[in-house]
Formats: C-alpha cells, structure tokens, sequence
C-alpha cells in the first residue's frame, strides 16, 4: 500500500496544513496554534480546573504543563487556587488572555466558514460519520490484539 492510500496520511497531512495556516495567523499574535487551542478551552468568566485542560484537548498533562507555563509567562493566564476544591487550580485568563482567546475564535470560525462555503452539507454530513467511526474503531481499541 503507497503512502497515499492510507488514510491515516490523508488525515495526518490535513492536519499539519490547517496547523501551519492556524501558525500563520497565531504568529501575528505572539502565539501558537497550542496557546490558542488552550485559550478556547478555558471558560472566560469561570476560570477552569487545570486538570480538564489537558482531556478537553486530547492532549497528555505533561505537554499542557509545558504549554501553561509559557501563557503564564507570556501574561494570557494565571492560577487560582479552587474555592470549592483546595487541592484542585483553576486556570483563569487575564484580559490579554481573553483579546488572544477572541482572536482564535475569529480565527477558528472563519476557517470553518470557508469550508462551509466550499464543500456541501452532505459531504460534510459524511466526512463527520467517518471520523466519527475512525474514532470509534481507535477507541474500541481491538485494532492490535495480543499473539497468544
């Protein structure tokens, strides 16, 4: 099977396109696509648990730790500890944060506006169903089974 016939480079090269155009427009912002992903998974006027990040993005706490120490730095959030769960800290974003957050919004929109524009309901009706099942079959997790 070449290359191209795989599904998992067609997503895979997806990706790092809508990345490097995400990069583009966050560089004029003085962040990256992970700093705006972050942004618009912290509730503007909540804060959120610092331990619902990382889920709510698919990504590992390790590489979250990374990511908020340099929005911390950066001046875009700061932490709190949790009125209601002193072990827990919530992560609330500074006025800043919050112009950086409108902006990834923005950015994130008109993206999916333009792809709303050019390709129809039912085909994106049905790219949705397949990603749906890919994620369904990845999580299910029955793909690779042990050699007894």
């Amino acid at each position: 099977m070449k290359r191209e016939e795989t599904i998992d480079h067609h997503i895979k090269s997806s990706w790092h396109a809508i990345s490097r155009m995400y990069n583009q427009q966050a560089v004029k912002e003085d962040i990256t696509t992970s700093i705006g992903f972050v942004l618009l998974n912290i509730s503007s006027k909540e804060g959120t648990p610092a331990t619902k990040i990382a889920p709510l993005m698919g990504l590992e706490s390790r590489s979250l730790t990374r990511v908020l120490k340099n929005m911390e730095e950066k001046g875009l959030i700061f932490r709190k500890p949790d009125e209601n769960d002193g072990r827990s800290v919530r992560i609330f974003l500074t006025d800043l944060g919050k112009e950086k957050k409108e902006v990834s919004r923005i950015t994130v929109l008109t993206f999916n506006q333009a792809v709303r524009a050019n390709i129809s309901e039912d085909k994106l009706k049905v790219f949705f169903e397949v990603i749906g099942d890919i994620n369904k079959i990845i999580e299910e997790n029955n793909i690779y089974k042990p050699n007894n």
